[in-house]
């Protein structure tokens, strides 16, 4: 697969990628200083340094950062798409929302032209999961107003592939579906592939009936995380992960390297990326943990300078260097790790849902589970439910709660009540899991 999947760059090497860049965001910033109501006022209080910057860094560094709530109010205070839009509103011709589980939804509007470039990049997606024309895609999702679902689909036919939308079924029907229909490659969340399984088992259904060779998975960290990739290889034993992450207001943005799964490649001819500290403004090094800032070079119609995602990455230390796949984009070693509003403390401790997810899905004989965060006194306290799987009939809800317990407090030197729940009786996701809820 990953044979199939080598590309070598367009560019030479870095020099020649950070060039192109930079020319991107000089004609850019140019065009938001003249068209852009948002962008004009952002950078009305600046120097016009785009044209004489001397290299990348330095025009970066002469640019405002983007944050979410500042397009919150914008939409807010210009109903119903705001002012960060470069064109008049007929240029435009797609709309799509933000899921809003990191505050409320943002509506984005797409040109044709950014429309296209999104589709060349779930395109590159999906030639480093190494997909063929050969391959026939099933998209276990019900098509909502969020853009992921919708251009990684049309990406797909554009590429020749047979594509099966599996909306509006239940997941036992997507199943059968995905089944009859010789689907060689799922996409979906994580989660939502584990409960696939679920059902499958359920259902005395073997998944090694089923013709998936490739998962590609999107919309929480789980793809990138060991314990949660294993557990869907071996719900999936024919088949390989490959993680992918991007947002409806900034677009697809990363594909999984083919030779080192658990790497993310940010798309670099598409996205100028930075890593900062998180909460402040100073670049971090390679292999340390810091926010990803993006700057969108393909959607002007409707950009992005200096967008702090709030997501939590770490640059391969081996990010300058051509990669054995092939390309020069810049490597995120784990993926996604964490969000900077997601972090709960803890008696001192940082505690991130993909980090504490990665132990739950370590202990075997768990379906499902929730965590609940209990704010009401003054000390903060953890309690997680889990449900046992029914098909783990040699271990008891007991044993279970008391390996997690145990597990829990050598990885993070605290204490958590565990409790068990009915099989059952616990939320399934097939959008982005909310298994994280606060009690204060």
């Amino acid at each position: 697969q990953a044979s199939q999947a080598r590309r070598v760059s367009e560019f030479r090497d870095r020099a020649h990628l950070t060039a192109h860049q930079l020319g991107e965001l000089r004609t850019l910033v140019g065009s938001l200083r003249e068209h852009n109501p948002f962008y004009r006022a952002k950078l009305a209080d600046r120097s016009s340094e785009e044209a004489t910057a001397p290299d990348l860094v330095a025009l970066l560094r002469s640019l405002p950062y983007t944050i979410k709530t500042e397009l919150i109010a914008d939409q807010r205070q210009h109903p119903p798409f705001g002012t960060n839009l470069t064109h008049p509103i007929n240029r435009y011709v797609r709309c799509h929302q933000t899921s809003g589980s990191a505050g409320a939804p943002i509506r984005w509007l797409d040109t044709p032209d950014s429309w296209n470039a999104m589709l060349l990049q779930w395109q590159r997606v999906f030639s480093a999961a190494g997909v063929t024309d050969e391959d026939r895609f099933f998209f276990a999702f019900s098509f909502g107003p969020f853009l992921g679902f919708w251009t990684a689909f049309e990406a797909a036919t554009r590429l020749g592939n047979l594509c099966f939308p599996g909306g509006g079924l239940s997941s036992l029907a997507r199943l059968h579906g995905l089944i009859d229909a010789q689907a060689t490659v799922l996409c979906c969340t994580p989660t939502y592939a584990l409960h696939l399984g679920e059902v499958a088992v359920a259902n005395r259904i073997d998944l090694n009936q089923s013709q998936i060779r490739r998962i590609i998975v999107a919309g929480e960290p789980g793809g990138s995380i060991p314990s949660t990739r294993r557990r869907l290889e071996a719900t999936w034993p024919k088949a390989r992960i490959f993680d992918h992450h991007g947002m409806t207001e900034v677009g697809p943005v990363t594909y999984e390297c083919p030779d080192q799964p658990g790497i993310l490649h940010v798309m670099e001819s598409s996205y100028v990326a930075e890593i900062i500290e998180p909460g402040g403004s100073d670049p971090v090094a390679p292999g340390e943990l810091g926010e990803l800032v993006l700057t969108t070079l393909k959607r002007p119609g409707s950009p992005l300078v200096r967008y702090r995602t709030c997501d939590l990455v770490m640059a391969d230390t081996r990010s300058e260097e051509r990669c054995s796949c092939g390309t020069l984009d810049l490597g995120l070693k784990g993926g996604i790790i964490g969000r900077t509003d997601d972090m709960v403390v803890v008696r001192g401790v940082n505690l991130y849902p993909s980090a504490v997810e990665d132990v739950i899905r370590r202990v075997r004989g768990i379906a499902e589970y929730q965590v609940q965060i209990d704010r009401t006194s003054a000390l903060v306290a953890v309690k997680i439910q889990v449900e046992p799987d029914p098909a783990q009939t040699d271990l008891t809800p007991e044993q279970i709660a008391t390996q997690l317990r145990q597990e829990l407090q050598r990885a993070f030197a605290l204490k958590f009540e565990i409790e068990t729940a009915a099989p059952g009786s616990l939320p399934r996701f097939e959008l982005k899991a909310k298994r994280w809820r606060t009690v204060s």
